[in-house]
């Protein structure tokens, strides 16, 4: 963008000016003058520092006035700077988008767990007293494995073998027997609150004095067999057994 005196135009370009004159005898008139053959001075053509064969574009009331000239190299190197302030802003929003924090690496099975768990031989293993929130038992063999008083919420058993386990006053809510063999598992005064069993789910000869299975959905024979041997009231919830099956 550059501005100059009227006069000093003089160079072959496409120019319009619009000029505007009153005296006191007349009304005011607009007077358009259109020039082909006008010539810009060497010197404003290295002022300018470009080829001097661009469009300009000027506008003025009187000799006196201003006249403002705009190239249109100089209108293409502004949206061009435009262009690449806006890409640069749409990368930093990708790159920040993309960009995720790095997951924690946990040694277990699960968010809590101390060792790898998950499609194990733990046979007899101790797991008494331990916090093992959402720890991971899928498919292991936990045959006669001692689980009291374990934190076991959300944990998964999925077609794990819990035949002969001691998960007595254990904390089961929301834990997942599906499929599991806890044939013989002694689950007295555990608390299975909104666990999950499938119809394949064994509980044959389990020990269940106490245990709080609400919210637990069962198939109609599975809680036929296990409304015959419930009995006791849970000393957390203070629910008793049956009444959690929803026996007759």
């Amino acid at each position: 963008m550059a501005t100059l005196p009227l006069g000093v135009f003089s160079t072959r370009c496409c120019c319009r000016a619009s000029l505007s004159s009153s005296s006191s005898s007349s009304t005011s008139s607009d007077h358009e003058i259109r020039s082909s053959n006008a010539r810009l001075p060497v010197s404003f053509a290295a002022l300018l520092g470009r080829s001097v064969d661009s469009n300009l574009t000027v506008s003025g009331a009187s000799s006196a006035d201003s006249v403002t000239v705009t190239s249109s190299d100089e209108q293409s190197e502004i949206c061009f700077a435009k262009a690449c302030a806006k890409l640069g802003l749409i990368g930093l929003a990708a790159a920040a988008i993309c960009y995720s924090a790095p997951a924690l690496a946990y040694k277990g099975g699960g968010p809590y767990g101390m060792e790898v768990t998950r499609g194990q031989d733990l046979t007899g293993r101790d797991f008494s007293g331990k916090k093992l929130v959402k720890q991971d038992f899928k498919t292991s063999i936990l045959r006669q494995c001692n689980f009291q008083k374990a934190t076991l919420l959300g944990a998964s058993f999925f077609d794990s073998d819990l035949t002969g386990a001691d998960l007595t006053d254990a904390d089961l809510r929301g834990a997942d027997f599906s499929l599991a063999n806890a044939s013989k598992a002694n689950f007295t005064n555990a608390n299975f609150e909104g666990a999950t069993v499938t119809g394949n789910t064994s509980f044959k000869g389990a020990i269940i004095t106490g245990a709080d299975f609400t919210d637990v959905l069962w198939r109609d024979d599975q809680r036929a067999y296990l409304c015959k041997i419930a009995d006791g009231v849970n000393p957390v919830t203070g629910n008793a057994t049956r009444d959690t099956l929803l026996c007759d």
